[in-house]
């Protein structure tokens, strides 16, 4: 009895050392994307002007492409399209394992800017939205701070405080009662998204997910706060020692179990559509966002990801 109560002890004094300690499950760079990552040759659901191509296509015409440890994806730039023909060709990424409980680590060089862009790095169930949506990194038109997003059915939302240093928007997830808006913070750091991110050289990304809470942290690159296995990619991850993240979603009005499934992680970029179509002109993008996304290809020159390396723990 008491040997068995000793081991209890010492394996819940363990437990409590752990924390939050990760495995790292999958490590994807460079060409690596290729084979984890599956190309989405499918209509746009967010009615963007864009033409997701597949795999073959987007080598062919250089919409993705790796070297080394640089993982490309694009739209293309160099193309006038008919008003009556499809849209911009682009590129729609979903990996091809799902993952409940996890972290995701992204190092992300540069990222898609310009008018008309909507890029994106979420995770979404196959049923949507009864198994959720997670958006990491998410903006239109080159508005920022980013903005990180829950999208649920019925019976999620969030408390109006909570301990993050970004700013909340509606505290309720639920697409039904919001217009598909969900419950999204908005970053605390300008250089999080658009021009700014690129022009600080890009940063990392982390997300957490578990039954408890969701959290969403961002470090830009020349920050020297960022964790040391955040920024070497390490095999081990300890999150209990990365600060306050600038989302936190807890579960305490929202079971995340039972309104989030097993995820797909999505990379894309599409243009105007639901959204930045939607707010093209007040976001001071000039004329009509089709017509802008028809007539000028070069606009479109840094409309592309590049990304050094996503990793994943569990």
């Amino acid at each position: 009895m008491f040997a068995s109560h000793t081991f209890f002890a010492l394996a819940s004094l363990v437990a409590s050392a752990l924390g939050a300690t990760y495995q790292q499950t999958d490590s994807h760079q460079g060409s690596g994307f290729l084979s984890s990552f599956s190309h989405q040759a499918i209509a746009d659901p967010t009615h963007g002007r864009v033409n997701y191509v597949d795999q073959a296509t987007a080598l062919a015409q250089n919409l993705t492409f790796s070297s080394g440890d640089h993982f490309v994806i694009r739209a293309d730039h160099t193309t006038v399209l008919s008003p009556s023909g499809p849209g911009r060709n682009s590129v729609r990424l979903q990996s091809n394992k799902q993952y409940t409980t996890h972290v995701t680590v992204w190092n992300i060089r540069h990222m898609p800017q310009g008018c008309a862009t909507w890029p994106a790095l979420w995770e979404v169930g196959a049923d949507w939205p009864n198994q959720g949506e997670i958006d990491v990194l998410e903006g239109v038109n080159d508005q920022g701070p980013n903005q990180s997003t829950l999208h649920t059915n019925s019976g999620c939302s969030m408390p109006a405080s909570r301990t993050q240093t970004g700013n909340s928007g509606s505290n309720n997830c639920d697409v039904a009662a919001t217009n598909n808006a969900g419950c999204g913070v908005q970053a605390n750091k300008a250089n999080s998204y658009g021009p700014g991110f690129n022009s600080a050289g890009g940063g990392w990304y982390a997300m957490e997910r578990t039954n408890s809470f969701i959290k969403v942290w961002f470090w830009s690159r020349n920050d020297g706060s960022v964790p040391s296995d955040v920024k070497n990619g390490a095999t081990s991850i300890n999150t209990d020692n990365w600060g306050t993240p600038y989302a936190f979603f807890p579960s305490q009005s929202c079971n995340i179990a039972s309104h989030f499934g097993a995820h797909n992680i999505i990379i894309n970029l599409t243009l105007c559509g639901d959204w930045a179509g939607a707010v093209f002109g007040q976001d001071g993008c000039p004329g009509n966002c089709v017509d802008y996304v028809n007539n000028n290809p070069s606009a479109f020159t840094n409309a592309y990801f590049d990304i050094q390396w996503l990793k994943i723990y569990g």
